[in-house]
C-alpha cells in the first residue's frame, strides 16, 4: 500500500494475431524495475478504446506461453470492443525473474498488475488506448491478485470483475496450496521462516489478506461463481461477498449451478453480464 509504482514503458511488439475484429500485439512494459511481457488485442478502428487488463490464475511458469489463459475472454472482449492487456506476470514467458516472489506469497503478480494499469494510463504514445477508462479482470489466483490490487490501490481503475477466485484471507490459500501438500515442504518452512506460521504471527497474516482490507475499494465489483467448484470452494465466494457487504460496498454476487472451476456451459452468461457490468462501468467522461 505504501511502495511506489514505476509501470510504464508499454511497448508494442511483433504481431501475433490479425482477426476480423483487432489485432493481437506481443508487448513489454516495466514494473518494478523488471520487464513484464503479455499480449494486446487491440480491436480495429481510431479509438480511444476503454480498457481492460486480466490477471491469469496458476498455470506453472515453466509450461505458460505468453497470452496463455483467459484466451476465451481476450477474444470475446476484444470483439466488445475493448482494448485488452493480459499480463503474463514476472517469472513467465518473457518477463524477468523475481526469484523471491514465491516466498513473498506472489505479491509480485499485484505489482504487476497495478504497473500494468499505469503503464497503460502513461501510453500516449499507443492512441487507441483510453488511460482514463481501465478495467479489471482476473481468474482463481488473478481474481486474488485483483481484489489485492484493489485493496492496494483504490481508484486505480473503475470497476473489476473475478472469477472462481481464491480466497481473500491468505490463510486458507496457504493451506489449501502450500503448507501440508507433497512437495511444497521448502518453501513452505522458507515462508514461515521469514513471517511465522498464521498460528505464531496472525497480524502478519491478516495484513497481506485482502478481506482484513475490503473498506478500502472504491470500485465496483461483480464475482462470479461456479456452486461445482472444486478448486476454489464456493463458500470463499460468499465470505468475499459477504465482508465487502458489510464494508457497504457496491458488489454483485453470481453464482452458477453444477459449474466447475473452469466454467463449461454457464461460460457465455457469465461473460455476457461481465461485458454488460463493463460497458456499465466503463463510460466515456
Amino acid at each position: 500500500m505504501h511502495q511506489r509504482y514505476d509501470g510504464g514503458d508499454l511497448r508494442l511488439g511483433e504481431v501475433l494475431e490479425t482477426t476480423d475484429a483487432y489485432t493481437r500485439y506481443a508487448v513489454t512494459y516495466r514494473s518494478s524495475g523488471l520487464t513484464i511481457s503479455g499480449i494486446l488485442n487491440l480491436p480495429a478502428g481510431n479509438g480511444p478504446l476503454p480498457v481492460l487488463v486480466l490477471a491469469h490464475g496458476y498455470i506453472d511458469p515453466d509450461i505458460y506461453t505468453t497470452g496463455r489463459g483467459l484466451r476465451r475472454e481476450q477474444d470475446y472482449l476484444a470483439r466488445q470492443g475493448y482494448a485488452v492487456l493480459h499480463t503474463d506476470y514476472r517469472n513467465h514467458a518473457g518477463s524477468d525473474d523475481d526469484p523471491a516472489n514465491e516466498v513473498r506469497l506472489r505479491l509480485g503478480y499485484t505489482e504487476d498488475v497495478v504497473n500494468a494499469v499505469l503503464a497503460v494510463r502513461a501510453a500516449s504514445h499507443i492512441p487507441q488506448l483510453d488511460g482514463e477508462r481501465v478495467g479489471l479482470l482476473g481468474r482463481s489466483m488473478g481474481g486474488g491478485v485483483t481484489l489485492n490490487t484493489l485493496v492496494v490501490q483504490p481508484g486505480l481503475v473503475d470497476a473489476a470483475v473475478i472469477y472462481a477466485s481464491v480466497s481473500s484471507n491468505a490463510v486458507q490459500n496457504f493451506d489449501r496450496w502450500i503448507r501440508g501438500r507433497p512437495g511444497t515442504e521448502d518453501l513452505t518452512a522458507e515462508i514461515v521462516a521469514a513471517y511465522g506460521a498464521p498460528e505464531e504471527n496472525p497480524a502478519f497474516w491478516r495484513d497481506v489478506s485482502p478481506v482484513t482490507f475490503l473498506d478500502r475499494v472504491t470500485e465496483p465489483l461483480l464475482i462470479h461463481h461456479g456452486t461445482a467448484d472444486e478448486t476454489c470452494p464456493p463458500q470463499w465466494a460468499h465470505d468475499t461477498d459477504a465482508a465487502l457487504r458489510a464494508a457497504g460496498k457496491d458488489v454483485t454476487l453470481q453464482l452458477y449451478e453444477g459449474e466447475p472451476h473452469a466454467f463449461e456451459a454457464g461460460w457465455q452468461l457469465s461473460i455476457e453480464r461481465s461485458a454488460a457490468f463493463f460497458a456499465e462501468h466503463l463510460t466515456a467522461g
